[in-house]
């Protein structure tokens, strides 16, 4: 995808950063947060991504342009206060709508932890959803699930092309979930699970959001088309992290916590034939990440 102008929302989160650094390779990106870290700021620059201050939840969007081709809505509030939550997840996605209504598309990116914990059942979008993430991250779940009304509502009300890609487990060379369970792995923690084993997810690789893109463009249509956006793979909580044990010649600890997220695994048939298939095999990725994040950590050949 080329010789587009692309707003991206969060630029400096996990998801968001390699996605925005390979699309200014050849688009122009306009990332717009608040950037409390200058560092990261700095960086996407470098990289030729103009940078705009901008409290989303305020609505006041001041210097952002409005005629931009595509809208990345990748930030997140993760503050655990209801008012907060509500309006940087939820009014925010709207008030952004509104202002970019004539874009070609707007591609909101949710969570699988919108819907509700149903053990191995795979679950297509339409299933159930619920407050998934709840002891872990109080606001999290329920917050996405409004932004997702939100989105909805305003796609329709403004005839604005939309998509919702609900993704499951996204990590990558700079972090993920996985990344906090390597982390741990490595002081010594041990790593609660939910009782309901094994908690099957489908992680995705950012290589793989990255080559989405396009297709979750062209996807975009009034009302919103909603998406699942985990990989192919079906993998245990419980065998990744022995996989990063094993990597990294530590033995795994596991404790059953009834309030940790219980597993959230995908019907990925709309997205095979909207996007097609994923490619990163996730031993693969899950390696690169350690070699990535602590190469003096690896022992595996």
């Amino acid at each position: 995808m080329d010789g587009k102008r692309i707003l991206v929302t969060g630029p400096t989160g996990q998801v968001a950063t390699p996605l925005v650094r390979s699309l200014a390779a050849g688009n122009e990106v306009i990332g717009i947060a608040r950037f409390r870290d200058p560092v990261a700021r700095a960086a996407l620059e470098a990289q030729g991504v103009r940078c705009i201050e901008v409290n989303l939840a305020s609505g006041e969007f001041g210097a952002v342009p409005d005629d931009v081709d595509i809208v990345l809505n990748l930030a997140v509030v993760k503050s655990g206060r209801w008012e907060v939550d509500l309006k940087g997840n939820a009014e925010a996605a709207g008030l952004l709508m509104a202002h970019c209504r004539g874009a070609e598309a707007f591609i909101h990116v949710s969570s699988t932890g919108v819907y509700q914990h149903a053990g191995a059942q795979l679950l297509a979008e339409d299933a159930p959803l619920g407050d998934n993430h709840r002891g872990m991250m109080p606001t999290y779940s329920i917050a996405k699930i409004a932004a997702e009304a939100v989105v909805r509502t305003e796609a329709r009300q403004l005839g604005l092309p939309t998509t919702i890609a609900r993704i499951n487990v996204p990590y990558g060379d700079g972090g993920g979930w996985p990344a906090f369970h390597l982390e741990m792995l490595l002081a010594g923690m041990a790593i609660e699970v939910h009782p309901d084993r094994p908690n099957l997810f489908n992680p995705i690789h950012d290589d793989d959001l990255l080559a989405f893109v396009p297709g979750l463009v062209a996807a975009a249509s009034v009302p919103a088309t909603i998406v699942n956006l985990g990989g192919d793979q079906q993998v245990a909580l419980e065998d990744w992290v022995r996989e990063l044990g094993q990597l990294t010649g530590r033995t795994p600890r596991f404790v059953e916590n009834p309030s940790a997220i219980g597993g959230i695994t995908t019907d990925n048939t709309r997205r095979l034939e909207l996007l097609g298939p994923t490619r990163v095999d996730w031993h693969d990725g899950f390696r690169r990440m350690v070699a990535n994040l602590h190469p003096e950590a690896l022992v595996a050949t």
